[in-house]
This record gives C-alpha cells, structure tokens and sequence, in this order.
C-alpha cells in the first residue's frame, strides 16, 4: 500500500476506548506487571464465558497452539499423543497452526478445505481418516465454525482427539454452543486485528483437568507452581520442575485489557454479523464470485472473496485496482500451506488432491471486517468490484 494514499476501507481498526488506557495508566500506577491476579481473573471469566471448566492465558494465539500440542504428549490416559503420530489439518491456514506439528515430532496429513465454508472438505475427510490418525486438528476459518457434528460422526469410535484452532472465530456459534468448546482443547488468539485484542496474547479453552494441569506447568518453565494451593507450595515446590515447560506466560496488562475487552465481545460479535449480512446481501449480485458460506453463526473476521474460473478480470488486477482506491487486502490466510516453503522440513503425510485450496491460492483474498457499522464502506468496496469485475 502507497503510504501517502489514504484508507477509506482499512483491513484492521482499534477496538480500544477510554477504558483500555484508564486501565492501563491504573496498572502502571501500581507495582506488578508479571503474570498475577488480572490474569487469573480474565481465565475465569473466558472460561465462563463459553462454559467450559478451564482457561489457561497464554501471550499469544501461536503460543496457545504450540501448548495444546504439547501437552497432549503428557496424558496418562490411553489417548496420549507421541512422535510420529498423524494429525490431520485443512490446507489453509496460518502458519503457527502447522509449527508446533513439525517442532513436537508429528506427522502432517493436509486436507483440501470446502470451496464456500473455507473449511475441511468433509468427503476428502473422511477419506483421509486411517488407522494412523491419531488428532484432527479443525481451524476455524475467518470466524466460520466447522460443522463438528459431521466431523464426530466420522471419528466415530475411533480413538481420534479433536483439537480447535479458534484463533479467528471467537464468538462463533454451532448449533448455540460456541466454537472452541467441541475439541477436547482449543486455541483463541487476542492479536489487535482479531475479535478483541489484548495488544498480544491468547488462551485455550478445556474442559479436561489433567490437561489443564499440564497445560499451567508447561506454560511457565515446567514446573508444579502454579497449581500447587498454598499449603503445598513450600520452599523445594517453588522450583520443582516435572515436565520440560516453556515460558509462554501473559502479562498482567493482557489480562487487565482481556477482561475489559470481554464485556464488549458480545456486542463486537452481534455489530460484525450485522456487517456481514449487508455485506452479503449485496455481493451475492456478483455472480463471478465465491463469497464465505456460513456454518451455523460466524463471528465474522473478514470477507472473503474468491473469483470464479469465468471472471473476466485476474485477482492481481482487483488487488492492485483496490490499492489504488484504499482498501486493504490480504490472501486467504496462507492460501495453499503445502505450497510454502516451510512444508520441505515437515514430516508430510500423502494427500488426496488440494483442488480448492489450489483456488484459493491462486483467486481468493479478503477484506476487513470491524466491530462499527461498515455499511458505507461495504457499498464503496462493492460498487468498485461491480464495475471492473462485470
């Protein structure tokens, strides 16, 4: 983007108020900054939030995927995951979904996504189930939940763990329960461009006990600290040490900002959906695109738009043609993941083919989506499409 071009559809806005930096200057005011009582607070009101037992915050949406994998390695259940296993993925998503696969041993299996939903291909799916699958790993794609009514019928009596990748669909819904809460662990990120943002910072969602223990312990160099009451907390279980941990803990300023950005979730949620069904009431008139199918409620991160084979004009000619007018643009998250570079270090399973992903890459990108009315700018966007595109 020309930096002296100015931005009349911006790809991310501020969600802050006077209440953030009253906060903020309060926390300052004081003397802890290290992870504490605001963290500890935000944890429960996540939890409550979607109604599940557990809250474990994290500094990051990436931090949160690297830990959910991780702590799987140290069930003692039947189910616990080791190197070599299968985790089956969609082809598109962000990268720090796929790391923490290759950097704890596991074997990577992508799975072409729904050309509408952007979600897994439920067919190639099942197709893609073996003996050797071991996770399925559901990313949320751009606030759409994936229809996990289907994906559990398919496990059947498999013994195959579900995890969520939530970083873009907070406040999503399926069938009225939100998305997050269907896998046994689920990430969620608070960047500044998704949902509500705690400047950095991220969590993950469960409702199993033993992981929760883990996921503390590993979260904060490897040791039994943080989930030891007082009464056991002496001086040799102050640095006692069981598993080989991480520091990936939140600050007090995220959790001060979560708690307060919380509050507005609902109302950010109920304002992005308004947005979207303008958004589609309008380009569903655009016969020479595909726009984002929802599964149950999407929360609505962005609008995806992806040309059809008989579009006259050629992505790279739209995005440029946008440049021009203000309006920001990025790829369908990484479009084709198997395509990047990174994938030549992975352990890769064979796949069935990638066609849609491959549409994605080649034809997709999308536009911003924001807590405050967007009907103006939708119409500015839309009206500019409609003349090159037709």
């Amino acid at each position: 983007m020309n930096k002296n071009k100015k931005i009349i559809y911006p790809l991310t806005a501020s969600s802050w108020n006077d209440k953030e930096i009253t906060a903020l200057h309060r926390l300052i005011d004081g003397s802890n900054f290290s992870m504490g009582l605001n963290v500890k607070k935000f944890e429960k009101n996540f939890a409550k939030f979607h109604k599940v037992k557990y809250s474990v915050m994290v500094n990051s949406g990436s931090s949160a995927n690297l830990l959910m994998v991780a702590s799987l390695f140290y069930q003692k259940t039947k189910h616990k995951i080791k190197k070599g296993d299968e985790v089956i993925v969609p082809a598109v998503g962000w990268s720090t979904s796929y790391n923490p696969l290759h950097q704890l041993g596991l074997k990577i299996k992508f799975v072409d996504i729904d050309i509408e939903t952007l979600n897994f291909d439920l067919e190639k799916l099942k197709k893609s189930i073996s003996n050797k699958t071991k996770i399925i790993f559901a990313i949320n794609l751009l606030g759409n939940c994936n229809n996990f009514s289907v994906i559990k019928k398919l496990i059947g009596q498999k013994k195959i763990l579900i995890i969520e990748d939530n970083c873009e669909s907070l406040g999503a819904k399926f069938k009225k329960k939100y998305s997050g809460t269907f896998g046994i662990m689920s990430s969620t990120s608070f960047f500044y461009s998704h949902h509500m943002s705690t400047i950095e910072g991220g969590a993950i969602l469960t409702n199993n006990n033993e992981l929760y223990k883990i996921l503390k312990i590993l979260r904060a160099h490897g040791w039994v600290r943080d989930i030891l009451d007082k009464k056991k907390l002496n001086f040799n279980n102050k640095f006692r040490f069981v598993l080989p941990g991480y520091n990936l803990r939140p600050t007090e300023i995220n959790g001060v900002l979560g708690n307060i950005q919380l509050k507005k979730l609902t109302k950010f949620i109920k304002v992005r959906r308004s947005n979207a069904k303008y958004f589609i009431s309008k380009f569903k008139k655009l016969n020479n695109i595909i726009i984002q199918k929802e599964i149950g409620d999407s929360s609505w991160f962005g609008f995806s738009i992806i040309l059809r084979k008989n579009a006259k004009i050629q992505r790279k000619k739209i995005i440029e043609i946008f440049e021009k007018n203000g309006i920001e643009t990025r790829p369908i998250v990484s479009g084709n993941f198997s395509k990047q570079e990174v994938c030549k270090f992975y352990d890769l399973s064979k796949n069935l083919s990638l066609t849609n992903s491959e549409i994605v890459d080649k034809n997709g990108f999308f536009i911003g989506n924001h807590h405050f009315d967007m009907r103006n700018k939708i119409n500015y966007v839309f009206n500019l499409l409609r003349r090159y595109i037709n």
